[in-house]
């Protein structure tokens, strides 16, 4: 592929596909009908749970997530309290269900609720759910406030693996996003997690960030090779300053363009494969003996809102503003502001918003799309052919490119750097709609 097609392909916006159909493309969705999906879970589907807690000590200039700054105590805990009111408004709207497989606390930074909210979240949870003895329940944790009180409660909560946010370990890098923490910090982090038991630990990388070179990004994967990280995530910047005006902080014309972040994306897979970690899907290494590489292996791999995943639920539930769930009728998004949210929690209503049903080709348009971001290859006698006429043009211009190739029925994808690109063309949504999409790489 020539550096012009290669610079094409990696400047083109595409979504990232934790959905199909993607956000941008939901709708209003009333709480009457949310209720009739949850009444229509069947008794031997699993459940995840993914909690969102949208509040940080301060604000990184990168951040995409729905969140903001608060250190008030009394605001954290009326909105812990509200995130178990609706956890027993969820369980009162259940029928019978097979346990929860997964837990996700995600932000914003968790742990701003402190210990003591901590440990009364997780133990309500417990509470109005049915855990599973093997189920998987993880956190994302900010280094720089983590506190041996606040790794204490999670152990205590049952939490069994952290995703720690690294993003580069260049102190220049840090302070052109609004992020400094020192690698001791991170390391201490670490040590105090495992030392708690919590010992699958995924650590979160960056590239294409402001003054980011390729120099940067090895230093940063290397730092996660000797932490002995179960799990890194190499996630490209996405620079949308019309969505998160904080990122109007970063000066874009120190961002890498599209051939350096590619260059840089490759460098950290480089280091990643030759310490012994295997690539998976789009942007995700692990060790050969981690769940996710044997999901990887297995054909089981699957990929939610929180990225690629071994969970294999077919309901997701999402508390908290903002959070987005999925019932097998469809998904469903909760208020995002957080007073609208809390009001309507108070007065005992779900508190979804929008959402989109799915026909029967949105579930298999999506299960295409996934098995596609996952496995990196597709049999194509499987795709109906009315779909797979829609979907030619794109990869017969694709396979021109030598980003597929088509080998005895099967779709394979060669070039993994532009596996957007492949998933774009099953996505019957594409270009319709006001949602813009970050860089495909």
């Amino acid at each position: 592929m020539s550096p012009e097609t290669a610079a094409r392909y990696a400047a083109a916006a595409l979504p990232r596909y934790t959905s199909y159909p993607t956000a941008p493309h939901f709708q209003p969705l009333a709480e009457q009908d949310y209720r009739r999906w949850l009444a229509g879970i069947g008794a031997a589907e699993a459940l995840s749970l993914y909690v969102h807690i949208p509040f940080c000590e301060s604000l990184c200039w990168y951040c995409g997530c729905h969140t903001s700054v608060t250190r008030q105590p009394a605001r954290l805990a009326r909105y812990t309290g509200a995130l178990l009111d609706e956890a027993a408004l969820l369980a009162a709207a259940l029928p019978a269900y097979a346990g929860v497989s997964a837990l996700h606390l995600g932000g914003g930074t968790p742990s701003a609720i402190g210990a003591a909210g901590l440990a009364r979240l997780l133990a309500g949870l417990h509470d109005r759910f049915a855990f599973r003895d093997t189920a998987e329940l993880a956190v994302e944790l900010d280094p720089r406030v983590l506190t041996p009180e606040i790794a204490a409660a999670l152990a205590e909560g049952g939490i069994n693996r952290a995703s720690l946010g690294v993003q580069d370990i260049d102190p220049a890098v840090q302070q052109r996003i609004g992020r400094v923490q020192s690698n001791e910090q991170v390391a201490g982090a670490v040590a105090m997690l495992r030392g708690e038991g919590i010992g699958a630990i995924n650590l979160d990388l960056m590239y294409g960030l402001p003054g980011q070179g390729i120099a940067q990004v090895e230093a940063s994967a290397r730092f996660a090779v000797e932490l002995q990280a179960d799990r890194v995530a190499v996630f490209g910047y996405a620079h949308v300053p019309w969505m998160k005006p904080a990122q109007q902080a970063i000066d874009s014309a120190a961002l890498p363009g599209a051939m350096a972040r590619l260059e840089q994306a490759e460098a950290a897979a480089a280091v990643l494969e030759g310490a012994g970690y295997l690539r998976i899907g789009l942007d995700h290494f692990a060790w050969p003996s981690d769940p996710m590489a044997r999901a990887a292996a297995a054909g089981t791999l699957r990929r939610n809102f929180q990225g690629y995943t071994t969970d294999t639920a077919p309901v997701l539930l999402g508390l908290g503003a903002s959070a987005i769930g999925r019932a097998p009728a469809g998904f469903a998004q909760n208020l995002a502001g957080e007073r609208d949210w809390l009001a309507a929690v108070a007065e005992g209503r779900l508190p979804v918003a929008r959402g989109r049903a799915l026909s029967d080709e949105d579930r298999l348009r999506g299960r295409l799309i996934e098995r596609l971001m996952c496995e990196l290859e597709l049999d194509l006698a499987a795709v109906p052919e009315a779909v797979l006429a829609t979907a030619r043009p794109r990869l017969d211009a694709l396979r021109a490119d030598g980003v597929v190739a088509e080998r005895r029925g099967w779709l394979l994808v060669r070039e993994r750097r532009f596996l957007r690109h492949v998933a774009a063309a099953f996505d019957a949504y594409l270009g319709q709609g006001p949602g813009r999409h970050s860089q495909a790489a």
